[in-house]
């Protein structure tokens, strides 16, 4: 096999770029060039991972950014999806369910999926253009909100697909915009999505496709019947923990002397969606509410947010970090916001989980839990101490979360490691570039 090109681009978010790290150690593994290109101020975490950085776009940060646009009038910035999209956006399954109807998809175009291309894209593109003329990389394999790889791979005519270690709400409104665009004509001039990739395509003397905006594939690390919208292409992958710069705590080196239990709220957020979290004041009762449970109750939690507290109760631990791969197969079960580090280590290790829901996909996550028994979810609005004590209590005491928890683990293994991986990447991208040489 010819020796390739790979270059990874992400958005600058430790929690995106660590579900790209194993596939790009196993690419390189196995022989091949890989850069990973990012925004100069992700530069370091790219390098700590031992991989090789590409800096694109300016030194701005993007939060500097986002607080730029937004006192420049820009466009509104959803806060939260609003709960008339809860049932038809999260709803698992793609082939029987209620597609969203128009103004729900328009709400979600202009508030939070365009908003979001300009912001983390737009500055981007031009520099990674650049490089890949450079470079002529053989595949680009972008982070899902990050549309710029895209471009960057249709102008050198590399392979190109999108990394989901997540539910793709994208492609699934994507998917339901094309279809309430065939059923009305009158919709045809409004597509703020392709205005987009079309206005860059045509920059570097390209024409818009509908391959820019869903990828020539996918590799999905979600097993197959648990995936919102799959691509017709996807590529399976196993999910493998990757936590960044770790080291195992001392009180990890003997088994718990209690069922151990992790709480935390993940390591990043997307800045221009100002989700919803557990305060500080909800963690304060649920500790207060847990605190005569015969458990070691592990939390990550930052200094600032630790010194708030009141009360820190005997049986619970705080830590800054400690990485979840370490952790989670001493646990008896684990408390989260739905973020995808969390819930597919959950998922790998075999551990029962309680979402309490912060990410944007949580809802849907809270159907696979409840469809496969591998645990439970409460949303912000009945997150109280003892709905937090109840469903923990039956996490530890129920068997049922367990084989649950089990169960959704074998689909999980059942899928390629990342080594085993290379090789349908490897064929799928010599198949992709064999088309754009005789097209």
């Amino acid at each position: 096999m010819k020796r390739l090109r790979v270059l990874f681009v992400t958005g600058p978010w430790n929690s995106h770029l660590y579900q790209m790290v194993p596939l790009a150690w196993a690419l390189q593994s196995a022989g091949h060039e890989v850069r990973v290109a990012s925004e100069p101020e992700f530069v370091d975490s790219i390098t700590e991972a031992g991989l090789t950085a590409v800096s694109v776009g300016p030194d701005e940060t993007l939060q500097q950014r986002l607080l730029r646009v937004r006192g420049e009038s820009a466009p509104t910035m959803a806060p939260e999806v609003p709960p008339f999209l809860t049932d038809t956006l999260y709803e698992m399954g793609y082939e029987e369910r209620d597609r969203l109807p128009w103004e729900q998809i328009a709400w979600l175009l202009d508030t939070v999926v365009v908003p979001g291309m300009w912001l983390v894209n737009d500055e981007m593109v031009d520099d990674l253009v650049t490089f890949c003329r450079a470079w002529e990389p053989d595949l680009v394999l972008c982070d899902v909100i990050v549309h710029a790889g895209a471009v960057a791979a249709d102008v050198v005519g590399a392979a190109h697909a999108r990394m989901v270690c997540w539910l793709d709400l994208f492609l699934r409104i994507r998917h339901d915009f094309l279809r309430a665009q065939q059923e009305n004509p009158a919709l045809e001039g409004r597509d703020l999505v392709r205005d987009w990739y079309e206005g860059w395509a045509t920059k570097f003397g390209r024409e818009f496709s509908e391959e820019l905006v869903t990828g020539q594939f996918a590799v999905n690390v979600m097993p197959e019947r648990w995936r919102l919208e799959p691509h017709e292409r996807t590529l399976s992958m196993r999910y493998i923990p990757y936590n960044g710069r770790s080291v195992v705590p001392s009180w990890l080196y003997g088994p718990p002397r209690a069922p151990r239990v992790v709480m935390t709220f993940g390591i990043s957020k997307v800045p221009w969606i100002d989700m919803p979290g557990m305060s500080v004041e909800h963690l304060q009762e649920a500790l207060d509410a847990v605190a005569d449970l015969d458990i070691e109750l592990i939390i990550t939690l930052p200094a600032e947010e630790r010194d708030q507290l009141r009360r820190i109760p005997h049986n619970t631990r705080i830590v800054e970090f400690v990485p979840l791969n370490v952790v989670l197969p001493t646990c008896t079960a684990v408390i989260h916001h739905g973020g995808a580090g969390c819930f597919n280590g959950a998922m790998v290790h075999g551990i029962p989980q309680l979402i309490v829901e912060g990410s944007v996909d949580a809802v849907a996550k809270r159907g696979v839990l409840r469809e496969t028994g591998a645990g439970l979810s409460l949303a912000l609005s009945e997150l109280t101490g003892p709905r937090v004590r109840e469903c923990l209590t039956r996490l530890i005491e129920e068997d049922g979360f367990r084989e649950g928890a089990e169960r959704l683990r074998q689909e999980g293994l059942a899928q390629p490691a990342p080594t085993e991986f290379v090789a349908a990447l490897e064929e799928i991208t010599a198949e992709f570039r064999s088309r754009r040489a005789d097209g």
